[in-house]
């Protein structure tokens, strides 16, 4: 009868994996080439079973629930030794299965409707900003970091990736943004510096938008940088720039047509805007079934292939595309030492079952844009096709005269970030 021990036996090549099963046997699996290795221990037989019928699911939750506990190495360790062997698992029969059926249910697992969509938002970015101050840089800035070199530090991507995204949306002075999903305010904030322009920045999390709000006031812009708890949808006035990062992921793949028409009504006559998404470099596929139900319900990291038919019927210019294959990679290695180093004072916080699973969460993260198929699109789009000067050299040269700009603003943008954080 097939087995647990038999679908690992035929998967593992590279690395090896030492497992100790509930009655106290050992079994190594792999050793042939040479990889990652990690040893575990189950501690119910019934897990080894939900293991094998579901891997990607019950592996999760045997993990958060204590059913699957790590002998050596860590649970990064073990996702290393699934990643360098993930062509095998993906074969199994019980894989198959439940990514088919994930795939005849995608538009019911993605139908956000607004009040769904306040939901989802939830119970992700409503938990409480005292976890998120535990791993992210000094503005809260929860998308993508920029590294160019690869050497820089966290804060210094957080903020070379707000820089590139300003000089591409080639701000003039006296334009009006509207930044769809601002978090805690940290890009509208940095466009009203760098740029004598008003932003609104729309979000449907009320602890985010408190704590945007007091950064405005801190820094004394409440008149230019206004925030508000609303929907993309119900946004009903037109701008000269759109920015959205790290939102389109959360309308799921049967709105993408209506969000980028609903950008497009949003832009006024030689409008730009300026989309920064996960993605894929894999056809369309489903949301793994642990990041869906524990981490981001409703998400979806749309493929570029789906964007771009969903931005063809609007009518605008797609001006520019540029890819991210591992930054996001780079930023999650910063985020997950992070975690580790605080991580005595996230147990406090959320509990030690919330903090495996946090851990469990940004090493998978980290693998699938590192070893995976996962990356970062940004889309730079436009009413009409002149919108931006014909090369890309306008975007360094922006790059360098905002930088100039920056001189002083940084510090304070910090200071406001963690004065408001304190206070809400």
């Amino acid at each position: 009868m097939p087995s647990l021990y038999g679908l690992l036996d035929k998967a593992i090549k590279k690395g090896r994996l030492t497992m100790t099963d509930a009655k106290g046997a050992v079994h190594v699996f792999g050793g042939k080439e040479p990889g990652p290795e990690a040893a575990i221990r189950f501690t119910s037989k019934a897990a080894e079973w939900k293991i094998f019928l579901n891997p990607e699911l019950k592996a999760a939750e045997a993990y958060m629930d204590g059913d699957l506990v790590m002998e050596s190495g860590s649970i990064h360790d073990l996702i290393m030794v699934f990643y360098a062997n993930k062509r095998h698992f993906d074969l199994t029969p019980s894989q198959i299965f439940w990514r088919g059926l994930s795939r005849k249910v995608r538009r019911f697992q993605q139908n956000n409707v607004l009040s769904r969509s306040r939901a989802n938002v939830k119970a992700h970015y409503d938990i409480g900003e005292d976890l998120y101050k535990l791993f992210l840089d000094r503005d809260m800035q929860y998308s993508c970091a920029y590294f160019p070199d690869g050497t820089e530090t966290v804060d210094q991507a957080q903020t070379l990736k707000k820089r590139h995204i300003a000089a591409k949306l080639n701000l003039k002075d006296g334009q009006k943004v509207l930044d769809i999903g601002c978090g805690w305010g940290g890009m509208a904030l940095y466009l009203a510096h760098v740029a004598d322009v008003e932003v609104l920045g729309v979000t449907l999390s009320e602890r985010q938008l408190a704590v945007a709000r007091r950064r405005a006031e801190i820094l004394g812009v409440s008149d230019r940088v206004r925030f508000e708890l609303i929907d993309y949808r119900e946004v009903t006035e037109t701008f000269d720039r759109v920015v959205s990062v790290g939102m389109l992921e959360h309308v799921g793949a049967p709105y993408l047509p209506s969000y980028f028409l609903n950008v497009r009504d949003r832009l006024g006559p030689d409008g730009l805007a300026l989309i920064h998404s996960i993605s894929t470099k894999s056809p369309p596929g489903v949301t793994g079934p642990f990041l869906r139900k524990y981490i981001f319900p409703g998400g979806y990291s749309p493929s570029l292939s789906e964007a771009v038919a969903a931005i063809e019927p609007t009518g605008l210019w797609l001006l520019d595309c540029e890819i991210w294959r591992c930054h996001y990679g780079y930023t999650l290695q910063h985020w997950r030492a992070k975690f580790l180093a605080n991580r005595e004072a996230a147990v406090k916080i959320m509990g030690e079952r919330f903090c495996r699973m946090w851990e469990l969460y940004l090493s998978i993260a980290e693998c699938v844009f590192l070893q995976g198929a996962s990356n970062v699109f940004q889309l730079q789009l436009g009413r009409e096709r002149d919108g931006v000067p014909i090369t890309r050299d306008y975007i360094a040269e922006e790059e360098a005269r905002i930088a100039e700009r920056e001189t002083g603003f940084l510090e304070r943008v910090v200071a406001s970030a963690a004065q408001a954080l304190d206070e809400a």
